[in-house]
């Protein structure tokens, strides 16, 4: 359909822009740096690989992220696709085998009749094209970012959870389980519960609190003139808020008994399952920054730990985004080039979810600017639709990242005061008026 368009970063939105507009007829371009040039984040060469976690959040769509996949699918996307493909148990959660989700993505992207994928570091902005190279674009392309912008690109730092072998955890102590049940009886009985808890009492927690606000850790000026996306808050930056924030965060311990006690706990680690084997377990909500010789010290003060053999540590690495409201287009373009556009996180969106989408609408507008027709967003009653809306109508001085949360929605005309059936009515009027809205723009989806 076209000489060629460019999409920078082969991340999540990158791979799943470029696949949309191959699949729509368009001659892509996809540049990704790695190999030739890493970042502080990334391990292997393969394209959509995950750094941070290994879940695409829930599944239900009277959940704001599962309405925001459902919307996805009936658009097409090739992500959720692979997701399905590697999934791993996780209760009502889109959790996934790293390396076979990755592997799934880079194949059928490099496979393409119309995509030549290259290594080459870019730092020119493509038109047309999709600039889509995450929070760890280059300095180089940053700098040409904020010099075509004329305003400096916000950042914050965003901290990654330790991953453990599963054969170092006391299973005598741990025991499987998930909150409130969410995970199904037939998870539980043919794979022993998707989620680990290790149980503490009030004095062992106390005892944690205590190591985990006193440990050493990666410090550096930078670091404390930014400010953290509550997303990805280091635990021991949430624990020191308050002694108890963590018991109502991350370790709350509701829903669980200690099969030992017959007791809920005073708090409880929590471990997801982070291949399909189970060999390898993350720390749930435990993003940190301690250095290494201190989470080994600390992590083993939890029940059932005592022993963890480390497969990944956790770290911290720089995170760039745009003011998008100040400075982009609806569309998440250049107001002035609106075929040079923005996907990913690096619009403002926090999320894996959140940055697929963004590359599969910006796929969508690309297109249909190429074939003379105008971008279109869907409405706010859409999680998508939300989702662009606040990355336009947020305040440009107090504008951070964004999760798809169900504050983000247009509201109901009459809202119901029971909270699940307002979340039912959410998710029936969002993927109505998707759907509306996709046969009213002529928007074909990609058949998987």
């Amino acid at each position: 359909m076209t000489d060629g368009v460019t999409v920078v970063g082969g991340g999540l939105a990158g791979s799943e822009a470029a696949f949309q507009l191959a699949e729509r007829g368009h001659q892509v371009v996809l540049a990704e740096m790695r190999p030739a040039r890493g970042t502080a984040a990334h391990q292997t060469d393969r394209l959509a690989e995950l750094v941070c976690s290994n879940t695409f959040k829930s599944t239900e769509v009277t959940n704001a992220h599962g309405l925001l996949k459902a919307e996805m699918r009936a658009l097409g996307c090739l992500i959720l696709e692979g997701a399905d493909a590697a999934r791993v148990p996780a209760g009502s959660a889109l959790a996934v085998d790293r390396d076979q989700f990755s592997a799934f993505v880079d194949a059928r992207v490099r496979a393409h009749p119309r995509i030549r994928v290259v290594t080459e570091e870019v730092t020119a902005l493509p038109a047309p094209g999709i600039v889509a190279t995450g929070p760890l674009t280059s300095e180089a392309l940053a700098e040409t970012i904020r010099a075509r912008l004329g305003g400096e690109s916000l950042a914050f730092y965003d901290a990654i959870a330790p991953i453990l072998s599963a054969e170092s955890i006391d299973e005598t102590i741990a025991f499987r389980a998930a909150r409130w049940d969410k995970e199904t009886m037939a998870e539980a009985a043919e794979e022993g519960g998707a989620y680990l808890n290790c149980p503490m009492d009030q004095g062992e927690y106390e005892a944690f609190i205590d190591a985990l606000t006193t440990a050493d850790q990666f410090t550096a000026h930078a670091f404390d003139a930014v400010p953290y996306f509550e997303g990805c808050m280091p635990v021991e930056e949430m624990a020191r808020r308050g002694r108890d924030t963590l018991r109502f965060g991350p370790m709350k311990p509701v829903g669980l008994r200690d099969p030992r006690t017959g007791k809920r706990p005073w708090a409880v680690v929590q471990l997801r399952r982070e291949d399909r084997a189970g060999r390898m377990w993350n720390l749930v909500g435990f993003q940190t920054r301690l250095r290494i010789p201190e989470q080994q010290r600390v992590i083993r003060m939890i029940p059932g730990l005592a022993n963890a053999e480390f497969l990944r540590f956790g770290s911290i690495h720089r995170n760039s985004y745009l003011n998008a409201p100040r400075y982009l287009a609806p569309h998440l373009a250049l107001r002035d080039a609106p075929t040079t556009m923005f996907a990913g996180q690096l619009t403002g969106v926090e999320g894996y979810t959140e940055s697929t989408a963004t590359g599969l609408l910006a796929a969508i507008n690309l297109d249909r600017q190429l074939r003379g027709a105008p971008p279109v967003v869907p409405p706010p009653t859409t999680m998508l639709g939300a989702l662009y809306r606040y990355l336009r109508e947020a305040d440009p001085a107090h504008f951070q990242p964004m999760n798809a949360n169900f504050g983000l929605l247009e509201e109901l005309a009459d809202p119901p005061r029971d909270k699940a059936v307002k979340r039912e009515r959410y998710a029936d009027r969002g993927l109505r008026d998707l759907e509306a809205w996709r046969q009213a723009e002529g928007i074909t989806p990609r058949q998987p």
